[in-house]
């Protein structure tokens, strides 16, 4: 491998620790990032987080050549061949990955630009805020994968100097020739779509477990600002209404929230309910999870919270049908990556 190769390897992974800690950008598994090199495309394996780049041996080799003539040819749902072996999955992704010209490509779920485009009317306001500043493209909605790729390649192929595409609801993807241009191109428009935080509620000092019986307990959050959730009236009452906002958030918290207006009215349900949830919210108490309640869902639960706190007129929010939410989670693809998250 020539030296350039081996600087670009180096780079794409110093920069996926960095992003990878960074939970504006990046949320426990989600996310992937790609380069290419010598006909091989390398792509962050499915369910892997990016945080763990220098530690763990996170991307796999994808046949680039087999992959671009596929696409070429408009077969979007084409299998990745991989080069080698290896025990993971190539990223959901890949097909977006490989179809982008790039030598890098990076796909975020920054919660600044998420703020915008789970809102009507995200596309007008980065016509007017981004200008000229970055050459960019869009597309509505689509399912990750195979119909998300064939639309990213569409909106290309009519903007063919695009290195930035917006997927509603969803997220960005930025190309670049290198680390060092997506780092640029990043920064612009997270300076640019940037959104003040609303004001926070008064978190109690102590929130108290929930105790069930002996064997069963619920602890609130580790994370204060989470409780916002159930504190912040204006909050609580979107967890029912802006519940599915983007696919991670569904992927790893479910189809709806389970949301109680008292700590009695859950010790109701639970007599009549044989499946506890994992995750509660109780109106002007607290948000409360139980020991299957992983790091990976904690992540997505912030996000969900930053998402939030940045918009301003929740009445203009979109959510995903009960459609999309289906094609989420009756995916076995994303039941592989919640496995490999877990």
């Amino acid at each position: 491998m020539s030296e350039k190769l081996v600087n670009l390897k180096s780079s794409v992974i110093a920069y996926c620790t960095e992003i990878g800690a960074d939970s504006l950008l990046i949320q426990g598994a989600g996310g992937n990032v790609s380069w290419k090199e010598n006909g091989i495309l390398w792509v962050k394996a499915s369910g892997t987080w990016l945080a763990e780049a220098l530690e763990k041996d996170i991307f796999i080799p994808v046949d680039l050549v087999h992959m671009q003539a596929a696409l070429s040819k408009g077969d979007f749902t084409v299998s990745p061949l991989v080069s080698g072996e290896s025990n993971l999955r190539p990223s959901i992704e890949t097909q977006l990955h490989a179809l982008m010209p790039h030598n890098v490509v990076v796909h975020v779920h920054s919660v600044v630009v998420l703020a915008h485009l789970v809102c009507d009317g995200w596309y007008e306001n980065f016509q007017a805020l981004l200008d000229d500043t970055i050459s960019w493209t869009a597309v509505d909605y689509k399912k990750p994968g195979a119909e998300l790729a064939e639309a990213v390649y569409s909106a290309l192929e009519k903007i063919r100097n695009a290195n930035v595409v917006f997927l509603q609801n969803h997220g960005v993807v930025i190309g670049g020739a290198d680390v060092e241009e997506i780092r640029q191109t990043l920064n612009t428009i997270i300076n640019t779509l940037c959104i003040p935080l609303k004001k926070q509620s008064k978190i109690l000092d102590k929130i108290n477990p929930i105790q069930i019986d002996d064997n069963s307990i619920y602890s609130p959050v580790s994370d204060a600002c989470i409780h916002e959730l159930a504190i912040n009236l204006e909050f609580f009452s979107c967890l029912d209404t802006h519940w599915a906002l983007y696919p991670d958030h569904v992927v790893f918290l479910g189809a709806a929230p389970n949301t109680f207006e008292s700590i009695e009215d859950f010790h109701d349900y639970l007599t009549t309910n044989i499946e506890k949830p994992e995750l509660v919210f109780i109106k002007n108490i607290g948000v409360f999870v139980n020991d299957n309640f992983n790091m990976a869902k904690l992540e997505q639960l912030r996000c969900y919270y930053d998402v939030l706190s940045r918009i301003n007129e929740l009445s203009k929010v979109n959510i995903l049908n009960q459609s999309q939410i289906g094609e989420l989670l009756n995916w076995d693809a994303e039941k592989y990556r919640m496995h490999v998250a877990n």
